[in-house]
C-alpha cells in the first residue's frame, strides 16, 4: 500500500536528519503539532524539524502499535506510539509519546498533510 510505504519512507528520512530527504514527503500546506507549538506550512515545519535535528544527535525513532484508523483512495490516517533516543549536548536522552498522522493522495502522490505528536496517555 502506497500510504504505508510513505510512512516507512518518512521514518527512514527522519533517521537521516536531512531535511532535503524529509521535505518531498510533506504536503506544502501541512500542519504539524508538537508539544512546543503548531507549525502551518512546509517552511514552518522545516524550521521546527531542523531545530530538532540540530538539538538531538544520532536520534533513533521507533513507531509501534501502529493502527490505520481510516483508509480511502485519497486519505489514510493512523495512530501510533513512538519512542526516541539520542544525544542532547553529548548526554543520552530518550522520550516517548503518541502520534497521529494524516496522509493524502495529492494528484497521485502520497504526502503527509498532518502530524500531531504528544505525550503518552496516562
Amino acid at each position: 500500500m502506497a500510504y504505508e510505504k510513505l510512512l516507512s519512507d518518512y521514518k527512514n528520512a527522519l533517521a537521516t536528519q536531512d531535511w532535503n530527504k524529509v521535505a518531498p514527503l510533506i504536503h506544502q500546506d501541512a500542519c504539524f503539532i508538537f508539544s512546543e507549538g503548531t507549525y502551518l506550512g512546509k517552511a514552518a515545519i522545516e524550521a521546527a524539524v531542523t531545530k530538532t535535528f540540530d538539538l538531538i544527535k544520532s536520534e533513533h525513532y521507533l513507531i509501534k502499535n501502529l493502527v490505520w484508523i481510516y483508509v480511502s483512495e485519497l486519505c489514510a490516517t493512523c495512530t501510533y506510539e513512538f519512542n526516541w533516543s539520542g544525544l542532547i549536548d553529548g548526554v543520552s536522552e530518550q522520550g516517548s509519546g503518541r502520534g497521529t498522522t494524516v496522509i493524502v493522495n495529492d494528484s497521485g502522490e502520497w504526502v503527509i498533510i498532518h502530524e500531531h505528536l504528544g505525550p503518552s496517555a496516562n
